[in-house]
């Protein structure tokens, strides 16, 4: 086990005549302890992959340092730098049994044959794999193909694992429990791992810290529910959770009878528990994000007044796509099993808002926290 620093690494793709350099990673730095697992999450083309690639020595860095377990490896060849790395794509030997393929990579680095049998016999004990190391891989599930693509990894012992979306070809059902297995494996292997991921849940579930990134910069990293709980930005806000957070564009009205929010289309939201700290933003554009699970269904009429477009039963709760008279979107989760009947597609409904999940951001994708 290692630990890994990246300082202020880079990397520019040439792109077109027209287009220009594309600067993939800009100035990125981060520090990965010995034994953590760390998620990189962001959407397409946001520079994760492209980290990971890196670390792992598949694309040169065009600035900056990586350095694991105490050395700096910019110049050492991907062979060298004791990282297993695992693809979307398993890239299992189709010719050889699971038992070969596992073996392949200590067997070409002239490890003893009984230490090979060792490592692949504990480690197929270890991901469930023992009574199917004299199968092929066209007779083996994907879910199982996977873990023989971890057991690959595994045996050889490195210093640290590389993840880049190894869920991503699974079934939803075969992912969850895939996704148990692989956090059930690091708490039993304790190796150091960077997990790279477009699904917010995945990051959410797996990581003990999530590094949320778009246009080739960290936007955030901190524990997960950190990162859901306190977005620095509207950026992260939007990505992380599930249904997306709902955004109003407008100003606070620091009234004689509390915070109002004012929405651009003319909705009124109380914020009578707002901190105070927030006085201080009122009377200048900002935007409100509100959690779908912050908005409760009421029978009183002081709560926000929407039209329901369209309802999405979910089992345990129903999704509520909504409007405002001024034609903001809106999407309120609630309780399949209310003590108010669920409004139906095309009538209105009011709503009371939970202030716990309001926050404030200043104007622009990407705004900062406000209070």
């Amino acid at each position: 086990m290692a630990e890994v620093t990246l300082k202020g690494i880079s990397k520019t793709y040439p792109g077109t005549r027209a287009s220009g350099p594309v600067l993939a990673v800009d100035n990125l730095s981060l520090s990965i302890a010995d034994g953590e697992f760390v998620v990189l999450v962001g959407p397409s083309g946001c520079g994760k992959t492209t980290t990971l690639r890196m670390v792992a020595g598949l694309e040169d860095v065009a600035s900056g340092e990586i350095v694991i377990g105490g050395r700096t490896v910019n110049n050492v060849h991907p062979r060298d730098r004791d990282i297993a790395m695992v693809f979307q794509n398993y890239a299992l030997y189709p010719h050889m049994t699971v038992r070969k393929n596992m073996a392949f990579a200590l067997k070409m680095r002239k490890v003893p044959k009984a230490e090979i049998d060792r490592r692949v016999e504990h480690t197929a004990r270890i991901l469930g794999l023992d009574n199917l190391l004299d199968r092929k891989p066209r007779e083996l599930s994907g879910g199982q193909r996977q873990r023989v693509a971890l057991g690959r990894a595994i045996v050889r012992e490195p210093k640290a694992f590389l993840f880049d979306e190894p869920l991503s070809n699974l079934d939803a059902k075969l992912r969850v429990s895939t996704r148990a297995e692989l956090k059930a494996l690091h708490q039993r292997l304790k190796t150091t791992t960077i997990y790279v991921t477009h699904d917010q849940e995945e990051a959410m579930t797996l990581g003990d810290r999530i590094v949320v990134m778009a246009g080739g910069r960290i936007q955030q990293e901190g524990p997960p529910l950190e990162v859901y709980r306190r977005p620095a930005n509207r950026f992260v806000a939007s990505f992380i959770g599930t249904p997306p957070m709902n955004f109003l564009s407008g100003q606070l009205a620091d009234l004689p009878s509390g915070l109002i929010y004012k929405e651009a289309s003319g909705v009124s939201i109380p914020l009578p528990d707002a901190p105070a700290a927030l006085r201080a933003s009122a009377n200048r554009p900002m935007v409100m994000g509100i959690r779908p699970q912050g908005f409760t269904l009421t029978n009183s009429s002081s709560g926000i007044p929407l039209t329901v477009n369209i309802v999405e039963p979910l089992g345990d709760s129903l999704d509520l796509s909504c409007s405002t008279d001024g034609g903001t979107s809106i999407i309120a989760r609630i309780p399949a099993r209310s003590t108010i009947t669920p409004p139906a597609s095309g009538a209105s409904a009011h709503f009371a808002i939970d202030p716990s999940h309001c926050h404030f951001f200043e104007p622009g994708d990407f705004g900062a926290r406000i209070a």
